[in-house]
Order: structure tokens, then C-alpha cells, then sequence
């Protein structure tokens, strides 16, 4: 059996619903900026930092980024427990599961702050 030690709220039905709603999160991130692509053709550089120069766009981007971060920690918390087992690994299953993990967490939030720097200029 595997315990919840490390996964994001300790209940596999809020784990389901933050994979939920930062999946339309996302979605709606995302499809706004297709949208803002094909409204404006031949966007250059000027127009698009003034998009993101806005607040809002700085906020949604941020909120995204949340969403992003939870998503796929969610998703790779799963996929550790569910796919890096005894069965699997025998003996080193706990080590492996622990470093695979840790080195997302590092990569995710790594990810995040790099976000956050390119958003905020800091």
C-alpha cells in the first residue's frame, strides 16, 4: 500500500478536483492566447509586451503558472505511485520513487521562480 505522504492535499478527491480545475485553468490560458494570436497577425514584439505588460495578463499568466505547477505535480505524484511500486523495483522502490519526486518538486518550482522572474522582471 502506498501513503500519502508527498501528494498535493492528502485526498484522491481533491487531488482529482485541482487536476480538474487547474486543467480548465490552463485551457482558458491557453486558448486565450490562440485567440489573441490569430486576432492579431503579424504580431511583433511591441504588441506582444504590451499584452503582458497589462497587470491582468500578468496576473493570469501567474495563475496559470499556479495552475501549471499544480497540475503536474499532481500527475507526476500519481505516476510515481502508481508506476514506480515493489513490484516494479523491488527493494529500491522507496528510494526511487523519494529521488524521482525531489527532482520534480526541484524542476517544478525551479520552473516556477523562472516564470515568475520573466513575469515580474526581478
Amino acid at each position: 500500500m502506498v501513503t500519502n505522504v508527498t501528494n498535493l492535499s492528502r485526498s484522491g478527491l481533491y487531488d482529482w478536483m485541482a487536476q480538474r480545475v487547474s486543467a480548465v485553468v490552463l485551457a482558458a490560458y491557453f486558448i486565450f492566447l490562440i485567440g489573441f494570436l490569430v486576432v492579431n497577425p503579424g504580431l511583433g514584439y511591441a504588441e506582444w509586451h504590451a499584452l503582458f505588460a497589462h497587470g491582468w495578463m500578468r496576473i493570469f499568466s501567474l495563475l496559470a503558472l499556479v495552475a501549471l505547477g499544480a497540475h503536474a505535480w499532481v500527475g507526476m505524484w500519481t505516476i510515481s505511485t502508481d508506476y514506480l511500486t515493489p513490484m516494479a523495483l523491488g527493494k529500491w522502490a522507496t528510494v526511487v520513487r523519494f529521488l524521482f519526486q525531489a527532482v520534480c518538486g526541484i524542476a517544478m518550482f525551479a520552473f516556477f521562480v523562472w516564470g515568475v522572474q520573466i513575469l515580474w522582471g526581478i
